[in-house]
């Protein structure tokens, strides 16, 4: 009868261990990024406690276990890695991957198949003026920027592009007229029609101004091309 008793009462300890570690554990479903829609493909999620492994699907999504209190790891090459708390994530993980700097991290990140060639032309946007009055029907710079690109905004008096992160301790895009580092004021000053065009470059395709452009950059362009008129 005491074995018996004995078998019992380790059995009912282990369901009990059981039950307690079962309800220390998640399945936390995420979604990795890059440029903020730009979905990352085949991106490593690494649970630091198990060192269980997943990689994203097509749509930059994943599943894995994990403890509540917990941490993973994302990376994919050509980006900096990212570690998450699992307690800080109540719902959904929603991870936005930044670019290293360079020109050849976004070839890299192409090479391993975790954006493709239509992903990469995001990172760079330009706005033509084709003619003499595209740009007249603006009032300023600031105007004609933010309606013709949709990932700008402007806060503080500066121009902040979506999807960049700082790493500078400033969020402020780069604004470059005619090739020379410029100020908000100057962009301002500018006429709209005087405009050849404007480029708003994001991740590695700012890489090329270093850590000036690390949270982007605006590069203006006037007819005049030699003046920041």
């Amino acid at each position: 009868m005491k074995y018996i008793f004995t078998i019992l009462f380790s059995f009912a300890l282990l369901c009990s261990f059981t039950s307690i570690s079962s309800a220390q554990e998640r399945t936390l479903k995420g979604h990795v990024t890059t440029l903020e829609n730009i979905v990352v493909v085949n991106a490593e999620v690494k649970v630091l406690s198990s060192k269980v492994t997943v990689l994203t699907d097509s749509l930059g999504n994943f599943e894995v276990s994990c403890l509540l209190k917990d941490k993973i790891k994302i990376s994919a090459n050509g980006f900096y890695s990212q570690k998450v708390k699992t307690e800080e994530i109540p719902n959904e993980a929603f991870i936005n991957l930044v670019f290293k700097p360079g020109e050849k991290n976004l070839n890299v990140a192409m090479g391993y198949g975790h954006i493709n060639e239509k992903d990469k032309s995001y990172a760079t946007t330009t706005i033509k003026n084709d003619n003499n009055y595209k740009f007249a029907k603006y009032s300023n710079m600031i105007e004609l920027i933010t309606n013709s690109s949709p990932s700008i905004i402007v806060s503080g008096g500066s121009i902040l592009i979506r999807g960049e992160s700082s790493l500078n301790g400033s969020s402020a895009a780069l604004i470059i007229i005619n090739g020379v580092d410029a100020r908000m004021s100057q962009l301002m000053e500018l006429e709209p029609m005087n405009v050849k065009s404007v480029d708003v470059l994001k991740g590695a395709a700012a890489a090329i101004y270093g850590s000036r452009g690390a949270n982007g950059a605006v590069v203006i362009t006037t007819k005049r091309g030699g003046n920041n008129e």
